[in-house]
């Protein structure tokens, strides 16, 4: 079973992060949670990386604001200070050895932001990189699904009620709303099918966050263009992976990190949605491990890795 770390931050804000596998490990694979959610959307993979490689240490925590970790005050509520937060969980929990980060959508803009705001820590510990359905283009691609009309009206509804939101504090959404917004969850985080396991700990975890953080966040998403800060670490293993269904992050949003990192492998899912750790999970486990495949294997200097890259249809 993981182990339960509490890594308290310089502003006193503790976030709940679970580690599993040796301490000193030579390489440690750290699973990054998207917005809203908690570190519980990686339960499959955590499931299968522990029995795929005993000598891998698997990190996983929700960020500040999500899940079992303590709120923050609203100007912290930034994709920048996620940044900070993920170089010093490192430091707390995986101090030595190479490190592959994963991130779901928030999560994937929180490495992106580590590596421009942190980039000799990032150049010295991190080895290999997996992006699950994010962006590095802030809102540039994202149209729900909808006519790019609808879309800016959803938009501007969103960013005012988000601005609503950042100013209730630690409260957190009611639960017996979000049992009734279970079907327009199911249709803007998934793709074709929705298993009811997989929407309960959806709503489970938006539940536990604090209205704060899902009101706070949603400035700086918007705003992060990192495509540049990308392009500088294409000499790392990477992979990056997208729903054709997916009404967040659109196949134009990985299909650009693919284009700024030309080593990554480029799996886009039919009929999948932005949830592909729940709906195509051996999909997702199979990108992991192949870049930590690719980690734990070659010793050779990272600018004679190959810069193939690659596309493919699962």
């Amino acid at each position: 079973m993981p182990d339960p770390v509490e890594v308290r931050l310089g502003d006193d804000v503790r976030l709940h992060v679970e580690a599993d596998g040796p301490a000193d490990a030579e390489v440690t694979a750290v699973l990054l949670h998207g917005w809203t959610l908690d570190g519980r959307s990686w339960h499959r993979q955590v499931a299968a990386l522990r029995a795929a490689y005993r000598s891998v240490r698997v990190v996983s925590y929700d960020a500040r604001g999500h899940g079992r970790s303590s709120c923050m005050t609203l100007p912290t509520a930034t994709l920048a200070q996620l940044g900070d937060d993920l170089a010093a969980v490192l430091d707390t929990v995986a101090p030595t050895g190479r490190v592959v980060l994963a991130g779901h959508s928030m999560g994937g803009m929180t490495i992106m932001e580590y590596a421009h705001r942190h980039p000799g820590h990032f150049a010295r510990r991190v080895a290999g990189l997996v992006f699950v359905s994010t962006t590095a283009e802030g809102h540039t691609h994202t149209v729900y699904g909808l006519s790019p009309r609808i879309a800016r009206i959803i938009r501007l509804a969103e960013t005012t009620g988000a601005g609503v939101l950042a100013r209730c504090g630690a409260w957190r959404p009611p639960r017996a709303l979000l049992r009734a917004l279970r079907p327009s969850i199911g249709w803007m985080l998934f793709g074709d099918h929705c298993d009811p396991t997989d929407i309960r700990l959806v709503t489970s975890a938006v539940a536990r966050a604090s209205l704060r953080s899902i009101g706070g966040f949603r400035a700086s998403f918007g705003a992060q263009h990192r495509l540049a800060t990308l392009a500088a670490l294409a000499h790392l293993p990477a992979a990056a992976l997208v729903g054709d269904r997916d009404r967040l992050t659109p196949p134009p949003c990985a299909e650009s990190i693919a284009a700024a990192l030309p080593a990554t492998e480029l799996t886009v899912c039919p009929g999948a949605g932005h949830m592909l750790m729940m709906e195509r999970p051996e999909e997702v486990t199979a990108a992991l491990s192949g870049v930590l495949r690719q980690v734990l294997a070659d010793a050779r200097p990272a600018g004679h890795r190959s810069a193939a890259g690659r596309a493919r249809r699962r």
